[in-house]
């Protein structure tokens, strides 16, 4: 069964900007206007996350540029450069239906025909639809689009996915 992230990545720190502690952050999220949102948001460390509290966010570019309480001038982030930063689960971007955190398809078990064919190894973001990568039980891969005419049902809770493997996959 796959294991739930706890946090999720929504950037990282790229460099400081101006003197009064802003930070510009190359966001790794879909949607980085939820994060006006989020009132706290956790820096990665060596000794784990570190809780700061989002004081106010811009779009420039493609960067957004964010500003914590808890620094107020340039040489008080110098440090943070190329950090990452997460929101936990419970402030992550809302799911439609049928949509799915990456971190939760990882390692579920996929099957076809209720027979177990392979594992979900990662998730390729294409653009057009994502394509699922798939370690087969015999060690091959299959890359299979995710669609609905492959994709038949996703269960994150029981840790399976039923698909349908369309000829010349």
């Amino acid at each position: 069964m796959a294991v739930k992230e706890d946090y999720f990545r929504i950037g990282v720190i790229t460099e400081p900007h101006g003197v009064q502690g802003e930070v510009k952050v190359y966001p790794t999220t879909d949607d980085v206007l939820h994060l006006k949102k989020v009132k706290e948001i956790y820096l990665l460390t060596r000794e784990g996350y570190e809780t700061l509290h989002l004081k106010g966010m811009k779009q420039q570019n493609d960067r957004i540029i964010l500003r914590f309480a808890e620094f107020t001038d340039r040489n008080a982030v110098e440090r943070l450069r190329k950090m990452e930063l997460y929101v936990d689960r419970a402030h992550a971007t809302p799911l439609e239906e049928d949509e799915y955190y990456i971190s939760d398809l990882i390692g579920l078990a996929v099957y076809e025909d209720d027979v177990q064919i392979g594992t979900v190894k990662d998730v390729i973001e294409t653009g057009a639809n994502d394509v699922y990568q798939i370690e087969r039980n015999d060690g091959t891969e299959l890359l299979l689009p995710a669609i609905r005419q492959c994709v038949l049902k996703v269960d994150v809770e029981g840790g399976r996915m039923d698909v349908s493997v369309m000829e010349g996959l």
